[in-house]
């Protein structure tokens, strides 16, 4: 089908477009078992809306469609690499076939993309055996194909709202704000077996918790020094006693056999959070809004890449900044009593990290915002500070100079993403 009228400015005068939101509405309606509302495609909902068959004709000639939608995998037409990726099994399973689709459909096919180049396709479009080792960073979501079933399958066979995975987020969702146990947790997925017996639950709350770690939400327990001398990592982290000051990495414990560490700092990685952020194309298109979207005006701050700071460094580090998807930083950092209670003095900080390449209105959201390290009481770190961050610059060093192979899902090719830290947000203490 000829889709050259997609990319027609003149919509309302253009018979070419008129013809040409015909045939898609035609395809669409007979690929569709429900024709009261289809996914819009136009520039603003970008298939993440269903409308009825007039609302979509009108956001399509008042919007325009979204131009990077070529493939119409949502209205009747094949998906190249869904085809090429699934397996016989999948294709036996009466329930791949399914009409279900839920939202998270578009940011699982984005990462299905990436995750089917990454083993198949080179940059420049050369295929290479999938067999041989591979020496750069191993791909994101080892475990994704289970994710993208689960995405894709319906909660039971009839149902449109949800599917497996969004269900299980749903879940954890609710255990999060509410603070059920893990106990709970498991009688409630019990109780629900037993009512449904049909549905696909999780079986505990290990198995719906290990969606966090395929998505990458994981962190990692430092051992700290009790006297905040150094950490207990790397060339220290067989040690059992500080070289400085000679104290013990363990309390005393009246259990036999127990072992209690003193003081414990948590890391949450750095780059997969900054791989997360171009996974989906429409926060991979929004990475570049510095650049694509903001309309620089010399009389007016929008945006942090107006300061000075910002121009310096492009200036200083032109192989950094001749790719606008690389990405800038801010750090935040300050301390607070989490147990609400003056007379119990106790300072935990935390230290977070902002992306600023974002456009004003999301990068100061808190989605975006990254907390990088939980530093742990009871005393504020104070001049110590800098043993704490040790994880995290020697992350920022590596982004810096070496980058990280990242799967861009706007452009569907791969890059070298790289990070610069440009500045630092907190108080005097701080």
């Amino acid at each position: 089908m000829d889709k050259s009228w997609m990319h027609i400015e003149d919509r309302l005068h253009s018979s070419e477009y008129v013809e040409g939101v015909r045939q898609f509405i035609v395809m669409a309606i007979s690929h569709t078992a429900n024709t009261d509302q289809i996914r819009c495609p136009c520039r603003r909902c970008r298939n993440r809306a269903f409308h009825s068959i007039r609302t979509v004709e009108d956001h399509l000639f008042f919007r325009g469609i979204d131009a990077t939608y070529t493939p119409w995998i949502f209205h009747g037409e094949d998906d190249p690499f869904r085809n090429l990726t699934f397996s016989d099994e999948e294709e036996d399973d009466p329930l791949a076939h399914s009409d279900y689709i839920d939202d998270l459909d578009e940011l699982s096919d984005d990462i299905h993309h990436g995750s089917f180049m990454d083993h198949h396709i080179r940059n420049d479009g050369e295929s290479y055996g999938g067999d041989q080792p591979s020496t750069s960073n191993p791909p994101v979501n080892s475990n994704f194909e289970d994710l993208v079933a689960d995405a894709r399958r319906p909660l039971y066979l009839s149902c449109t709202k949800f599917s497996k995975l969004s269900f299980i987020i749903k879940l954890l969702h609710i255990k999060s704000i509410v603070g059920w146990t893990v106990k709970s947790f498991d009688m409630v997925i019990k109780l629900l077996q037993e009512a449904f017996l049909d549905t696909l639950f999780p079986d505990s709350y290990n198995d719906a918790h290990r969606l966090e770690r395929g998505l990458g939400f994981s962190y990692e327990k430092i051992h700290v020094y009790p006297n905040d001398c150094a950490l207990f990592w790397k060339e220290n982290a067989s040690y059992n006693d500080c070289p400085k000051c000679g104290a013990s990495r363990w309390e005393q414990s009246t259990i036999q056999g127990r072992r209690i560490r003193q003081k414990v700092l948590q890391h949450s990685p750095l780059k997969p959070r900054l791989q997360r952020l171009y996974m989906s194309k429409k926060t991979a298109q929004d990475m570049r809004w510095h650049v694509d979207g903001h309309v620089d005006d010399p009389t007016c701050m929008q945006h942090p890449s107006d300061l000075k700071a910002w121009k310096d460094f492009d200036k200083k580090h032109m192989p950094f900044s001749t790719d606008p998807r690389n990405v800038r930083l801010g750090l935040a950092s300050d301390g607070f009593n989490p147990f609400n209670n003056m007379s119990r003095p106790y300072s935990i900080w935390l230290v977070l990290l902002v992306p600023y390449n974002l456009p004003p209105w999301l990068c100061m959201e808190e989605p975006y915002t990254m907390l990088s390290l939980l530093i742990p009481g009871p005393m504020s770190p104070g001049n110590d500070i800098d043993v704490f961050l040790r994880p995290l610059l020697d992350e920022l060093k590596e982004l810096l100079e070496e980058g990280i192979r990242t799967y861009d899902a706007y452009s569907m090719q791969h890059f070298m993403l790289h990070a610069a830290l440009l500045w630092t947000i907190n108080d005097f203490p701080a």
